[in-house]
């Protein structure tokens, strides 16, 4: 069987490519490029390497701190 490990790309017959982000001696982890993260049994799975590249995702919008939120309302007042 073989081994692999977190960030090693793999394809999956029925959900194609995708990037593994957990593994461990019972379960694997695999973040599929287009259907999400799905968790499979590790003697169960069959895949196969491949060196098709990860797609560039979109990073989630940062919120702004409560204090920079107070300190931008602080400058604005005194602005004002």
């Amino acid at each position: 069987m073989a081994t692999y490990k977190v960030g090693d790309r793999v394809s999956q017959g029925k959900y194609g490519p995708g990037t593994i982000t957990g593994a461990d001696d019972h379960h694997i982890v695999i973040d599929f490029d287009e259907h999400g993260v799905h968790t499979f049994a590790s003697s169960l799975v069959v895949l196969e390497r491949t060196s098709a590249p990860a797609p560039v995702r979109a990073g989630k919008a940062r919120r702004a701190s409560k204090t920079a939120t107070a300190k931008t309302a602080k400058a604005a007042i005194s602005k004002a």
